[in-house]
This record gives C-alpha cells, structure tokens and sequence, in this order.
C-alpha cells in the first residue's frame, strides 16, 4: 500500500497485523485438519503442504502481480532485494514443513503452534538486533524488552510441559 504524503500511520498496520495474527493462528490448525483429511498417513503432511504451494502462489504471486499493475509500479528489481526476499520465502516454507513434520512425530497443533509463536519472537528480536544494533547497545534495552523475551520463553516451555492430556 502506498503510504506518500501520510503524516502518521494511525493505527492502520494495528488491523493488518491483527489480520496477520488470526491467519497465523488458524494456520496450524487448518494445516493438521487439512494433512488429517487427505486419508494418506504416509503422505498425507506432503499432499497438504503442496496445496500450501499453491495457495502462496495464488495469494502470493498473483496478488503482488496484481497489486503491483494497479499501483503502477516498476518493474525492475535489485539483486540484493531479490536475495533477501527469497531468503525470506524459503524461511517460511520451511517453517511451514517444519510444522508438518512435527505434527507428523505426533505433536498436537496447540503445543506445536504454542512453542513457534513462543520462539518465533525470540529469534526475530535476537537477529533483527543482531542485523540493526539498539544505537545505546545492549545495555540500552528496556527491561520490559528483556521480560517479554523471557515470558515468550516461560510460555512456550509451560505449553509444552502442561499440554492438555499430558
């Protein structure tokens, strides 16, 4: 979305994060339904993440094709753009086949999708600080900051060690 001559964000990228939220926080569980579904307890997580192909493609491919047309946009790339942006869609499917090998060694889409959303923000904070150093160091961080990394932490483990049925 094209954000020129906007003085203040608002809280606009509130509803697209809480959109990015409750997609995430289906995903795990339409994922399992959708592997379960196919019948194939073989390849059944395989036959599921090729449909999770196609929907990036169509989302994904599709949509920025489109969106990209009506906004006008030109159509030349840089390489290092290009690099990271593949890095980063290779990232995500992988993370996505991870999901489905675990759910594939018997782990339950509350506990798995718990401890992803737990560690998930974990290593963002770690690498993005690590990419973009805080400009006072490390020791300029908030102890709120240091608290939330710890919490996200506590959660995951409590998820996996209290699961329901454990």
């Amino acid at each position: 979305m094209p954000t020129e001559g906007v003085s203040s964000p608002g809280l606009t990228w509130l509803v697209f994060a809480t959109m990015t939220v409750c997609s995430w926080g289906l995903y795990g569980v339409f994922l399992h339904t959708g592997q379960m579904a196919m019948g194939d307890a073989v390849n059944g997580r395989y036959k599921a993440f090729l449909f999770v192909g196609l929907a990036y493609l169509l989302t994904a491919v599709v949509g920025s094709l489109i969106v990209l047309a009506v906004q006008g946009a030109s159509w030349s790339f840089t390489a290092k753009g290009m690099t990271w942006s593949t890095l980063a869609g290779v990232a995500g499917a992988l993370g996505a086949f991870g999901v489905l090998l675990a759910f594939g060694a018997k782990g339950t889409p509350s506990v798995v999708m718990s401890i992803v959303f737990a560690g998930a923000p974990i290593v963002n904070a770690v690498v993005a600080m690590a990419l973009h150093p805080p400009a006072g160091g490390l020791s300029s961080l908030n102890w709120q900051f240091v608290a939330g990394i710890l919490l996200a932490a506590v959660g995951g483990c409590l998820v996996t060690l209290f699961r329901p049925g454990s």
